[in-house]
């Protein structure tokens, strides 16, 4: 039955920036669809273990600083050690610095490119040697966003790291796909998460981005959750090295 291949019955899946917003929307759609859960954020996601462990799944929680890669094989050697395998990654912590490009300092281009394409990068590739020595292939989602294939305004580093996650998604995808592994990215539209809050207090930008999405809201964590879990899933064994806009119709206009 085709609804067999969506589940991730008996899958371990790690999710960065797990605690809110997207990653804990994508994070209990993967548990609903049967994973255990890896997840992993700077803070405690005492919410997201509840609403895991709710759903009957395993959770094990990892408190990490992803502004550098010292921490990732550490996760991983904790990920094998408990569950054995990996085998879906979701590179979903991210953050955004918001000034004019004109006044935009060296700290705030370099945070940024940090978490969201280096992390990302050795994370994967970190992964992959881990799905290469299990022999089993295996998932890895980017989050990508609208601003992979816009310019975007005041967020010039933002803009830059989500040009090149869609970038490296699909060179890991050409290198990786001999190995059974899939590496896709999700490009999220304007959602309401603790990035937007400034945007969705604006009145007048508030405004301007609603009169150009189509289903006319704001999109929802749960939004992203499906398009997660497909691609995670069997169903999505023929998807490889693609960026899935999932944006309310926002790029269609």
């Amino acid at each position: 039955m085709i609804l067999k291949q969506f589940s991730l019955e008996g899958k371990v899946a790690i999710v960065t920036g797990c605690s809110t917003g997207l990653g804990q929307g994508m994070t209990v759609g993967l548990a609903e669809a049967g994973a255990d859960i890896v997840g992993v954020d700077y803070v405690e996601a005492d919410e997201t273990k509840a609403l895991v462990e709710k759903l009957g799944r395993s959770y094990l929680g990892i408190k990490a600083n992803l502004l550098t890669t010292e921490p990732i094989d550490s996760i991983i050697d904790a990920v094998v050690k408990k569950y054995g395998k990996v085998d879906i990654l979701i590179n979903n912590a991210g953050i955004i610095r918001r000034e004019d490009a004109i006044d935009f300092t060296e700290k705030d281009w370099d945070d940024v490119m940090s978490i969201n394409i280096k992390t990302l990068f050795f994370f994967s590739q970190r992964v992959a040697k881990q799905f290469i020595k299990q022999g089993t292939g295996g998932k890895i989602i980017n989050i990508a966003s609208m601003l992979s294939f816009q310019g975007g305004i005041r967020v010039p580093s933002y803009t830059a790291s989500k040009s090149a996650v869609m970038g490296i998604t699909k060179a890991l995808a050409n290198e990786w796909a001999q190995y059974n592994i899939n590496i896709n990215a999700i490009a999220p539209g304007y959602m309401a998460t603790n990035n937007t809050a400034a945007l969705r207090a604006d009145v007048d930008r508030n405004k301007a981005i609603l009169d150009r999405i189509t289903a006319n809201r704001w999109g929802d964590p749960k939004d992203v959750a499906g398009p997660a879990v497909f691609l995670a899933s069997e169903a999505a064994n023929y998807i490889n090295g693609y960026t899935v806009a999932v944006d309310g119709g926002w790029l269609a206009r």
